[in-house]
């Protein structure tokens, strides 16, 4: 027998067990809430602004050419950047108790397309830390960048240094973000539960059940009888039974 479904028997079993969705999700929401304002630590995020270009001479004020190659060599920058020649120095001078391989996976590098400008963002678990990194890293930059490529680069430029605000909000974790993914995939995770408890039930429970499992049409059926009350004696509870003395009779 080909059994189906309408949407109506959906909405009644979701309304069956929409306790249980209710439930899982609210755990979900619950423990992402506690995890991400208890356990994870927050996360701060500054950047710093460059911009690199190549010597212009007197005689040079515009060269379509050199821009096109310093657009070229942004990449390359982005790679110095992060590379150990310029992260150890920034370790030494910050006294940073980290490596130069831990320290590039704080560090983003990025700049947009056909621009010398390069963005350098920071990511520490201390916001004055992180923004002590991206200003350090972007002035260890500065200088050793003409030494490591070998080029005449003394027009780098700093166009924004990196700043401590009093009021910085980490950037991670983000609790409402969190918790509203959690809801999101306890709801999901509830609905699927509720499909999964259902399809595993396969009690009989109403004449209707009978129908579609058998096959068979249902000619009577016997409802539920509710206990009988007790019978009540017509003598007062407190009255005890008393035995009639010799030669009394009970009068009516």
């Amino acid at each position: 027998m080909e059994e189906t479904i309408s949407l109506r028997d959906l909405f009644q079993l979701l309304r069956k067990r929409l306790w249980l969705i209710a439930l899982i999700g609210i755990i979900a929401t619950t423990i992402s809430a506690v995890i991400s304002f208890f356990v994870l630590t927050p996360v701060y995020q500054t950047s710093t602004q460059i911009l690199v270009n190549q010597a212009k001479s007197e005689q040079q004020l515009y060269n379509a050419g050199a821009m096109q190659t310093n657009v070229q060599l942004i990449n390359t920058y982005n790679d110095i950047i992060k590379s150990p020649a310029i992260l150890d120095t920034v370790i030494e001078q910050l006294k940073l108790n980290s490596s130069a391989k831990s320290l590039s996976g704080q560090i983003q590098v990025t700049s947009a397309e056909n621009s010398q400008v390069a963005l350098i963002t920071v990511q520490d678990t201390n916001a004055k830390r992180a923004t002590e990194i991206a200003n350090t890293t972007a002035s260890v930059f500065q200088q050793k960048v003409p030494k490591i490529m070998n080029m005449d680069i003394d027009n780098v430029s700093i166009l924004s240094k990196a700043e401590l605000a009093a009021s910085m909000s980490p950037v991670k974790p983000q609790p409402t973000l969190n918790m509203t993914i959690a809801l999101v995939v306890g709801l999901i995770a509830g609905v699927g539960l509720s499909f999964l408890l259902e399809y595993l039930d396969n009690t009989i429970k109403t004449e209707q059940d009978i129908e579609n499992i058998l096959d068979i049409p249902v000619i009577g059926v016997i409802t539920n009888i509710k206990d009988v009350p007790k019978t009540t004696s017509a003598q007062h509870p407190n009255m005890k039974a008393r035995v009639p003395k010799r030669g009394e009779t009970f009068g009516s």
